[in-house]
């Protein structure tokens, strides 16, 4: 092990993961690439878990930051008026609120996507008096406490340390067996008066569930649960945090539902160059807060909506992003499942939506979370970045850039199809 790692080894903390599956010392990082310090590239299909929708030092949103440190531009504000947060707050309502007939108000509550989950639980309390909330199976919404308590993920939930409660875990969507309609556990359990339940302040959820397993809900499903929710006076928190910023196409994943969520949250790639920055945006009825109510030191880190605004302004203000991200979805999809093909006894299948796929291995047995990992594992010997994913880890987890190109999806392609081959046919 070289000098580099053996320095993180010794000096950080176990609690370290990502770079447990890729023991690298990494230096640079352009477009679709990130190279170690002895120069080799790796191709990402990570994206920093969606933080990088646009590619790493994107140069139109890197000459936009470069500039505005040059010229002193502010840097750390807390919730001060600025030029940067001005520009922002007015290119997303001109760019993707307006041209969508969504009328939000936005909430700076810190620089992370738990930080947008906690202020969304938080208000949607506050507005209803009412304290719990209902999630899904499979759900993952962050690792602070209110966010640990509406995910499904068991390991996640048992580091809290504390019980986690006021949370009602419900079916995602094909959680159940098929033919089992939709909601009826729900339903029964909201009208009953012998059921338990007593009224949500909300529900939370994500149209893809990223770190479950690539579930993806469908559009019919989303809509029943918002029709779910209007009728029994229940808030509807959509977490957008990885699918959102175009992940499956259009900039919110819930557009093609047709749905318009109380409340979304929103952290990652809505910074653009991969600085910190989240947003909780809800509806102008919902904005109850007393003033420093919810506060917070890094409330708008103003470097990040200095990039943030520059990558609505470059990739939004028509449908070519989505566009080309639903075709090289597509593309990719396909290629998957022809590669499925190539070895129908391990029972394959491929999930997700748009730049958000995977590969279920949990049809292989009782060792598909090593299967999977042995995946990735040969994967970053030839050069390619993935995880897994799944309470399991049983799932193959691809988050492109939004930007790559038809031929590093070739290169990608020949790379999978390899290291698949490795660990299914040796």
């Amino acid at each position: 092990m070289d000098h580099g790692v053996r320095t993180f080894e010794a000096l950080e903390s176990e609690v370290r993961s990502y770079s447990r599956a890729w023991p690298v010392v990494f230096d640079r990082a352009v477009g679709s690439r990130l190279y170690s310090e002895d120069g080799k590239p790796y191709l990402d299909f990570f994206s920093g878990a969606g933080a990088l929708n646009y590619g790493h030092a994107n140069p139109v949103l890197k000459a936009a930051l470069l500039d505005y440190i040059a010229r002193d531009g502010v840097s750390h504000a807390l919730d001060m008026f600025t030029v940067a947060k001005r520009d922002f707050l007015e290119t997303l309502d001109e760019v993707i609120l307006k041209p969508r007939r969504l009328d939000y108000k936005v909430v700076f509550p810190g620089p992370g996507g738990a930080n947008a989950v906690e202020a969304a639980l938080k208000l949607a309390r506050k507005v209803t008096g009412r304290q719990g909330i209902v999630s899904f199976t499979n759900s993952f919404h962050g690792m602070t406490l209110g966010a640990l308590a509406v995910s499904g993920n068991a390991k996640k939930r048992a580091a809290a340390g504390i019980p986690l409660v006021h949370v009602s875990p419900m079916p995602y969507d094909g959680y159940l067996a098929d033919g089992y309609p939709p909601f009826l556990h729900f339903e029964q359990l909201l009208s009953h008066p012998g059921s338990g339940l007593d009224k949500p302040a909300a529900v939370i959820v994500e149209t893809v569930q990223g770190e479950g397993g690539l579930n993806a809900a469908g559009d019919e499903w989303l809509r029943g649960l918002a029709d779910l929710c209007a009728r029994h006076g229940i808030l509807l928190i959509l977490d957008d945090i990885q699918m959102g910023c175009g992940r499956t196409g259009p900039f919110f994943s819930f557009e093609d539902a047709g749905t318009v969520p109380d409340m979304v949250c929103l952290s990652k790639s809505i910074g653009g160059y991969g600085l910190p920055l989240a947003l909780t945006l809800i509806k102008p009825e919902l904005d109850v807060w007393a003033p420093g109510e919810h506060n917070g030191t890094f409330r708008g880190v103003s470097p990040s909506f200095v990039t943030g605004a520059q990558a609505l302004r470059s990739y939004w203000l028509d449908e070519a992003l989505e566009k080309s991200t639903r075709a090289k979805g597509e593309r990719i999809s396909s290629a998957l499942e022809d590669i499925t093909r190539t070895y129908p006894e391990a029972g394959l299948t491929v999930k997700g939506r748009g730049l958000a796929l995977g590969l279920d291995f949990s049809a292989t047995g009782e060792n598909a979370g090593d299967t999977a990992a042995g995946v990735c594992e040969a994967a970053f010997r030839h050069g390619l970045l993935m995880e897994t994913s799944g309470a399991r880890g049983d799932v193959v987890k691809m988050l492109p850039p939004l930007t790559i190109s038809d031929g590093e999806i070739d290169e990608f392609l020949e790379i999978f199809e390899k290291s698949l081959r490795a660990v299914l046919a040796p």
